[in-house]
């Protein structure tokens, strides 16, 4: 059994007090651990240099804008928290995020994914996802006493960053879950695993995903997070206010929200040109 060093130690009580969700302290973990493997040294001993060398190399070896933020996040953490260095955490940059739309589903792309997931439970979790724009943690962690059919809202209580909100339930989507809690009758979460008293796997959902695209025959990438960009831009494109928007997926900042406007099709189509407001003849003669 391996020994927990001081400084890891140290370092996940730290998380703890924070209240960082398992799956970040996993990760962040992980990120130090190879940061220290890789000059064979404890980060206690190792400067900004060592982590900007370290930087430099994980780019030469492609690594993901995703996954370098992550690795400057939990290194920012280590020494601005942990290490209590007020310098160096100011001084290790984020890789910059490439601006990027994101992939969306039409109405009849979803109900054709939808209808193309074999499995009774992914296919109604997966309906779940894109009725109420959840992500994929917080449709695992749902429960039965989430469904609030009295005020017609879902509560979900592990959203990113820990916090909690509320989101519709639609008509349509509680009949679903009725007619799915016959069948099944989950006692605690709403979509349990092999063992009853634990969730289904996030990777069983991914893997239903990956399942569905090829027998619906769809030429796109459809993940649990297209489903949740497709319900926020189909409810932008039917007029629902975006700062609406923002509070349903639970969306810190507008910023993050307004990037729908930008994939609408609908909406961009829609719009009108100040050229239609001209009223010269811009056609030359024939």
């Amino acid at each position: 059994m391996d020994t927990i060093s001081p400084l890891r130690r140290r370092m996940i009580e730290d998380m703890t007090l924070r209240n960082l969700s398992p799956a970040t302290q996993r990760s962040y973990i992980f990120a130090v651990k190879k940061f220290s493997q890789y000059f064979c040294l404890s980060p206690e001993r190792l400067s900004f240099e060592d982590v900007r060398s370290y930087q430099l190399h994980l780019i030469s070896k492609g690594l993901s804008w995703a996954s370098l933020n992550q690795i400057v996040c939990a290194l920012r953490f280590l020494y601005g928290v942990t290490l209590r260095q007020d310098v160096i955490p100011e001084l290790i940059p984020y890789a910059r995020k490439p601006s990027k739309l994101p992939d969306i589903l039409n109405a009849d792309e979803v109900l054709c994914f939808l209808e193309a997931v074999s499995s009774l439970k992914a296919r109604i979790a997966l309906t779940t996802a894109y009725a109420a724009g959840l992500r994929v943690s917080e449709v695992v962690n749902l429960r039965v006493s989430n469904i609030d059919s009295a005020r017609m809202v879902i509560r979900i209580e592990r959203g990113k960053g820990g916090k909690e909100r509320y989101v519709m339930l639609s008509k349509q989507l509680l009949n679903i879950l009725r007619s799915y809690w016959r069948l099944t009758r989950p006692k605690d979460f709403l979509f349990p695993g092999r063992d009853p008293d634990k969730p289904i796997n996030a990777n069983v959902l991914h893997q239903a995903c990956r399942s569905a695209v090829h027998a619906a025959g769809l030429n796109k990438r459809v993940t649990i997070h297209v489903l949740r960009h497709s319900f926020a831009t189909h409810l932008l494109e039917s007029g629902v206010d975006v700062r609406i928007i923002q509070v349903l997926l639970g969306h810190a900042h507008l910023s993050s929200t307004t990037i729908y406007a930008r994939v609408s099709t609908r909406l961009i189509g829609a719009t009108q040109s100040p050229l239609d407001q001209l009223a010269a003849d811009i056609i030359p003669p024939a």
